[in-house]
């Protein structure tokens, strides 16, 4: 392992001037008069005394026990404690600390400070908690302050221009500057962009976006006050100038509003929907309105969202929920598309990953199959408009990826021109070109869009050449106008037959439509792209490929022993159909008592392969095959850790054939390999080789299968 930088003496100090440096270089506009007093008195400070407001603001909690102090770069703790009292950066602990001072206290001191106050009736058997409330209602803070050494505590004060600082560096509230250090020991990777721009235009925009940001961190902690004071603060809060601060406090006000729903206050959740008219808020007030009788209202609220739809969500949700409220209809739209969807036989094993099962029986009717969801539609937007993003874009700062225009949705206003013209180029069929040139020519460059490692040029060909290349433009559109909106709810798979492209969402038993996903639907089916739902059916598949594996190895331990030998049988409707061997070159020794088990010798394997020759060749073999082995977490262990030593991943659904024989062939003393094939009859003359092995398991699949058809089994497989 690489052993990590030596960082220096005073790198949370040079860290914090990094991050006011920057601010004040490009937030001039937007810092007041309480941010410049603030970084006035933090420049007067000491150095001590610099060191240790750092070092508060980077620990959790406001309130801080000074004898714990103990930095190397601090010459006097006690010194700093003062300097910073006397610049109004700390104070005294005082009555509203109460709760905080009596919650970081051990309970030995708890007990100690009861007793002393002259509380009799305390045990030392209470738990903490109980201490705690105790305190707070039995014991006047003077008091606990008194006898629980209060003196020795020392409290941040006047943090808010801080934590104000923080958010205009940062994007959002609650950060500390543990990610400079993270990024100077190189486990934190920033951006390396040389310049860089305000993510605020002026101080009324980041004064609302920061206001509502610190209500959205409150939430988390759930108690009724804190939703009570996070309602005042949305409703009396600041107005919104952009649709980057209205955003906030429309998820602001949606969240409280769920709290005061669920508690039947439909009053207050009324006022907090109406006060962030966000798709989320308005179809919560219109749920809530229909619930409590006010149908006239909720109808009114419904023809406005469909006559002027904040999103296509918002019109998909208002125009269903009208029909069936209003209109007769009975059963939502998710709900008849899920039902209208077509039905594809997949075998059972594939429970937990249906997508990889249907897409295994899709290839084989001779469709070809990419696994896209989400990726294609990032990587398709994230390499058409790289020179937009990621070149005439500055970023707010080094720790940021997503350029700030794709989150306030500015980014269709800002390059309009530019957009016209390559979204022209799509719906012409002439975009291939562009994005194959920034393929060769930006490959590996980081951004906050897509990776690298997913980039499938086939399957940018597929959707630019097998659509209706109007349709792609017209969904590359939309991501131009909410890029965030539209980030999520692609269909799983595209399936491309006879050069034509179409997408499929696959939904198993149980399952159900999300909005987004019913949304994408239709947006691709409104642009002429055929876009369906895929309903799975679990039940043994007859063609499905099983691929029987059997390993020998050096040892039993998968993370330090190696594969000496692979066989394996491929299985379909009960016949074999191919087979695969390869010895091994383990890389190492072969013990004595392993030699002698399995025949296999050192000289045996000396000349042999190693795993990364014959890793492709495997996973050819196993294409969409489902993994057989008896006590197949072995074998299926030992090949996932080979796979991962030359970077790769091996992950194809399971089926044991002990396990199997034990559930359907109950009774026998023994589920060993070689006492089954006795019993069975099977042909086992070489045991411990692995493709005589595989042979013998192919067999108890046959054996296992053959119930598995007969009961007509949909549930869980072996």
């Amino acid at each position: 392992m690489a052993k990590l930088p030596q960082l220096p003496v005073y790198y949370y100090l040079d860290h914090f001037a990094e991050m006011l440096g920057f601010v004040q270089r490009t937030y001039a506009s937007v810092l007041g008069p309480e941010h410049h007093a603030f970084i006035a008195r933090f420049e007067g400070l000491p150095r001590d005394a610099r060191c240790l407001l750092v070092r508060m603001i980077n620990r959790r909690g406001a309130i801080f026990n000074r004898s714990l102090f103990s930095y190397p770069e601090i010459d006097d703790v006690e010194r700093a404690a003062s300097d910073l009292t006397a610049a109004g950066h700390a104070r005294e602990l005082g009555e509203a600390d109460y709760a905080a001072f009596v919650s970081c206290l051990p309970k030995d001191i708890l007990v100690t400070g009861a007793q002393a106050a002259g509380r009799g009736d305390v045990r030392k058997s209470w738990s903490k908690p109980k201490f705690i409330d105790y305190y707070l209602q039995s014991i006047p803070f003077s008091v606990a302050a008194q006898h629980c050494g209060a003196r020795n505590f020392i409290a941040l004060d006047g943090t808010r221009p801080i934590e104000f600082l923080l958010y205009l560096y940062f994007g959002k509230t609650e950060v500390d500057l543990k990610n400079f250090a993270l990024r100077d020991l190189g486990i934190l990777r920033t951006n390396r962009e040389t310049s860089f721009s305000a993510r605020f235009t002026d101080a009324e925009e980041a004064l609302a976006s920061f206001h509502y940001s610190r209500v959205l961190d409150s939430l988390e902690e759930g108690s009724e006050a804190v939703h009570r004071r996070a309602a005042v603060d949305v409703l009396a809060g600041p107005a919104c100038p952009t649709e980057f601060a209205a955003d906030l406090r429309s998820r602001a006000a949606h969240q409280t509003g769920l709290f005061f729903e669920k508690a039947s206050e439909s009053d207050l959740a009324r006022q907090l929907y109406r006060a962030g008219p966000s798709p989320d808020c308005n179809e919560r007030l219109v749920r809530l309105l229909y619930n409590t009788g006010d149908k006239a209202d909720a109808e009114a609220l419904l023809q406005r969202m469909i006559d002027d739809p904040a999103s296509d969500e918002e019109h998909l949700f208002a125009t269903d929920f009208y029909a069936r409220k209003f209109g007769g209809r009975r059963t939502g739209l998710c709900t008849e598309l899920l039902r209208s969807g077509r039905t594809i036989t997949v075998d059972d094993t594939h429970r937990g990953n249906p997508e990889a099962g249907v897409a295994g029986v899709l290839r084989r009717e001779g469709t070809k199959v990419f696994f896209t969801e989400n990726v294609l539609w990032h990587t398709l937007f994230g390499l058409l408009f790289w020179e937009e993003l990621f070149e005439n874009t500055r970023l707010p700062s080094g720790f940021d990826w997503l350029p700030h225009c794709l989150k306030d949705r500015s980014f269709r206003r800002l390059f309009a021109a530019t957009i016209e013209e390559k979204l022209a180029a799509i719906a012409s069929g002439s975009a291939l070109p562009l994005i194959l040139r920034t393929v060769a020519a930006r490959w590996g460059r980081p951004n906050g869009i897509f990776s690298w490692d997913h980039v499938q040029v086939e399957a940018l060909r597929a959707v630019l050449e097998g659509t209706d290349p109007v349709g792609i433009a017209s969904i590359v559109r939309s991501m131009c106008d909410d890029f965030r909106g539209m980030r999520d709810g692609f269909p799983d798979l595209m399936l491309v037959q006879a050069g034509k492209a179409s997408f499929m969402e696959v939904k198993a038993e149980g399952d159900v439509i999300r909005r987004n996903q019913l949304t994408r639907l239709r947006q691709l089916g409104e642009a002429g792209i055929v876009a369906e739902i895929g309903r799975v059916d679990y039940r043994f598949d007859p063609d499905q490929d099983y691929v029987v594996v059997d390993i020998e190895t050096t040892g039993s331990w998968s993370n330090g022993d190696r594969i000496t030998e692979i066989g394996a049988v491929k299985v379909r409707n009960h016949r074999v159909v191919d087979e695969w061997h390869s010895l091994l070159n383990p890389q190492r020794a072969i013990p004595a008592k392993i030699v002698q088990l399995t025949g296999i010798t050192n000289e045996m394997v000396r000349g042999a392969p190693l795993f990364a020759e014959v890793a492709d060749s495997f996973m050819q073999f196993m294409a969409d095959g489902i993994f057989v082995a008896h006590n197949v977490s072995f074998d299926y262990g030992f090949i996932t850790h080979e796979f991962e030593r030359i970077g790769r991943r091996f992950r194809f659904p399971k089926l044991c054939t002990c396990a199997g024989m034990r559930r359907r062939y109950p009774g026998h003393k023994s589920y060993g390999l070689g006492k089954l094939c006795e019993i069975y009859g099977i042909s086992l003359d070489n045991h411990h080789r692995a493709l005589c092995d595989a042979r013998a398991s192919a067999q108890l699949l046959n054996l296992i299968n053959q119930k598995r058809s007969e009961e007509g089994d949909i549930g869980q497989a072996a």
